[in-house]
């Protein structure tokens, strides 16, 4: 058994700062400074990123998107398991607290979008927002920056795929309903769990399942094709709610559903195993004994042909698992595609180009 950890500060997932893995120096708070403190009210921070490049790449092969927009660094949804965590580090911060209270944000998004998008260079694909951490994270109800580069994609019927765990991108049903009919637009709601108890734990500052629910719902009312991504799956403590949660999503009118097994790179392996340790402790032994078994005896499996599958029984497991959950909601396969064939390049101030063949 491992000791007790720290209780979270009032609506955070993570009790600390593990050091940064760039630093030489590492911040310990004094016993008395508050932090650890379960009343205590941890205020989020924001930072204008002054980046000059909205557009960002990847070439990894287990990725199915090479392109993507990312309006925010750090993510206030404060997801204990998040693998995006350790990304954090590249700006000094820590991937505990700082990630989820230290929140950059890049007000120039929309346009450089427009540049790029405007850019003889650019040849068009689909647009991952966000790759990384959410774009409809609690800041964007006022900063209405991913509003402002859906509009720049709308205009310019640029392909994009978004995934959110968040019901405020009902906000954006406009835009996404029109680039709906251009066949420009998929959306991904991601629901790990239907006990509201649990997502609160994991998921401290995210929509509610419930609210995740009707968010599907209302999308696929306005005809945006909407599927819904269960991860991660962690087993031992939310793989046996695959088939309903594909049930529930699958009435709400989702039309595809996908499953992503657990990844704790770097230090989120401590954040994960410090938050389990303090809300499953009698869990604790089984969920991190099988996490090492679907990555090769270690809680992280870096390699790019299994990372995002696992390895051994539990994947297996949670393939079957959905596919009794498919089989039960009597869910027709169905594939989402993406098309530029009608894109529209934006001229730097804001109008459409026309083209002349």
């Amino acid at each position: 058994m491992q000791p007790s950890k720290p209780t979270p500060p009032r609506g955070r997932g993570i009790a600390s700062n593990p050091r940064n893995r760039f630093e030489q120096t590492e911040y310990i708070p004094e016993p008395d400074s508050g932090i650890h403190d379960p009343n205590n009210k941890v205020q989020t921070r924001y930072f204008e990123d002054h980046t000059s490049d909205i557009i960002s790449r990847n070439n990894s092969p287990d990725i199915p998107f090479s392109v993507g927009v990312n309006p925010y660094r750090g993510c206030e949804h404060g997801c204990v398991y998040c693998y995006a965590r350790p990304t954090h580090e590249y700006l000094g911060f820590s991937s505990g607290l700082d990630f989820e209270t230290k929140i950059m944000f890049k007000p120039k998004a929309p346009e450089l979008l427009r540049k790029a998008l405007g850019s003889r260079r650019w040849k068009p694909e689909p647009i991952a927002m966000s790759g990384v951490t959410d774009p409809y994270q609690p800041v964007e109800r006022s900063l209405k920056i991913t509003r402002g580069c859906l509009e720049v994609i709308c205009a310019a019927r640029q392909p994009v795929a978004l995934i959110t765990k968040n019901a405020l991108i009902q906000r954006d049903i406009d835009l996404l309903a029109e680039l709906a009919k251009w066949q420009c637009v998929v959306v991904n709601i991601s629901i790990t769990t239907l006990d509201s108890r649990l997502g609160r734990l994991m998921e401290p500052r995210t929509a509610s399942p419930r609210q995740r629910l009707e968010t599907v719902s209302k999308l696929r009312a306005a005809e945006i094709p909407v599927g819904v991504m269960i991860a991660p799956v962690i087993p031992g403590l939310n793989d046996e709610e695959i088939p309903s949660i594909i049930e529930s999503a699958a009435s709400a009118g989702a039309l595809w559903f996908n499953t992503v097994p657990i990844r704790l790179p770097y230090s989120v392996k401590d954040v994960f195993r410090d938050w389990l340790q303090l809300n499953f402790p009698n869990k604790y032994e089984k969920i991190v004994s099988r996490i090492k078994d679907m990555r090769g005896g270690k809680l992280n499996d870096p390699n790019l042909r299994s990372r995002m599958r696992g390895e051994g029984i539990w994947p297996e497991q949670i393939k079957a698992l959905r596919l009794l959950g498919l089989r039960r909601a009597k869910v027709v396969p169905y594939k989402a595609t993406l098309t530029s064939e009608h894109f529209q390049p934006p001229e730097s101030n804001g109008q459409m180009r026309m083209n002349f063949m």
